[in-house]
């Protein structure tokens, strides 16, 4: 019995150990590539993200609902990235590509965390989308401060509730020595691969939740966005159309980015998970995603241009 303790002992102290982050390591040249779109991505995303909670908080035209959620998404997409690019970068560069345990924990739950609650803000977007459109009448009332304050926050505490399962639920799960994690950073697919035990409760666990996180929150969206298109075809007038038309067409971008990849990397049994596939579709909604989310709001957005413009002029006039 003691020789036995003292086997399952020494399996788990693997938890204590470094974890190696494969990656590309195999091919060094599209990891130098990878490095400098990722270093690209992140830059990008700061500077993107930054400009569109600053104007959002400076000029007043854009206190509404659309822009609170839109700060709201910028700063998630901020930390987002900042709590997985940094580590990948410096590990692109170095021989030895590992990460602490703890690291490794931390990585996990808040990446997770941030994903989750992302799909739950674009589901509010949604709503908010559902309500400028189809009941403009009342949107101040259905979308009031108070309001749009609770539907951010309940969706920030769902999102970090969920990670919290999640992340214990894997790291619970012994290793057995087993330390090599086959993608760019701590994510729940690759780290399951890494057990040495059954793991269907795991993969059932993952599966609800998906449903719960990812398509719940997608059925809101689709269901939104129908009554949105009924309400467009009943507006007689092109000018209304286009309008509406373009109060939506930003965030449909994003959800069918976003959704899509995230989707392909956790509605699959991690058994089943593609060794380059997942990878570089998780890199997709992780580094990729948030760097276009403020291109998209802002390209053809004549309010942000405009409070763009407001605001170089309140600096010049200084």
């Amino acid at each position: 019995m003691m020789d036995n303790d003292a086997s399952w002992k020494h399996l788990n102290q693997s938890r204590l150990e470094d974890f190696i982050l494969l990656g590309v390591a195999d091919r060094p040249h599209l990891e130098k590539l990878l490095s400098a779109i990722v270093l690209v991505c992140y830059i990008m995303t700061l500077l993107g993200n930054t400009i569109i909670i600053v104007v959002s908080q400076v000029d007043s035209h854009l206190h509404t609902p659309m822009y609170f959620f839109l700060s709201n998404l910028s700063f998630l997409d901020l930390c987002y990235t900042t709590s997985l690019s940094p580590h990948m970068l410096v590990n692109f560069w170095r021989k030895r590509k590992t990460i602490k345990y703890a690291s490794c924990a931390v990585q996990l739950y808040v990446s997770l965390s941030l994903g989750s609650t992302e799909c739950l803000l674009l589901a509010s977007m949604a709503y908010d989308c559902y309500a400028a459109v189809c009941q403009p009448l009342r949107y101040n009332i259905i979308m009031s401060h108070s309001i749009c304050s609770k539907m951010a926050t309940v969706s920030w505490v769902i999102g970090f509730s969920h990670s919290l399962v999640q992340t214990v639920m894997t790291l619970r799960l012994p290793f057995c020595g087993n330390n090599r994690i086959d993608h760019f950073f701590c994510e729940v697919p690759a780290l399951l691969r890494l057990a040495c035990v059954d793991i269907s409760v795991n993969e059932a666990v993952l599966s609800a939740s998906c449903i719960i996180i990812l398509l719940l929150p997608l059925g809101l969206i689709i269901v939104s966005y129908g009554y949105i298109a009924v309400c467009v075809l009943n507006i007689h007038s092109a000018e209304g159309r286009s309008k509406a038309f373009s109060t939506c067409a930003s965030h449909l971008t994003v959800v069918s980015l976003f959704y899509g990849s995230a989707i392909f990397s956790y509605l699959q049994p991690p058994s089943n998970y593609s060794r380059d596939q997942g990878k570089m579709m998780s890199l997709f909604y992780t580094v990729v995603a948030p760097m276009l989310n403020p291109l998209i709001y802002t390209l053809r957005n004549k309010d942000v241009h405009e409070a763009l413009r407001r605001v170089k002029h309140r600096e010049l006039t200084l």
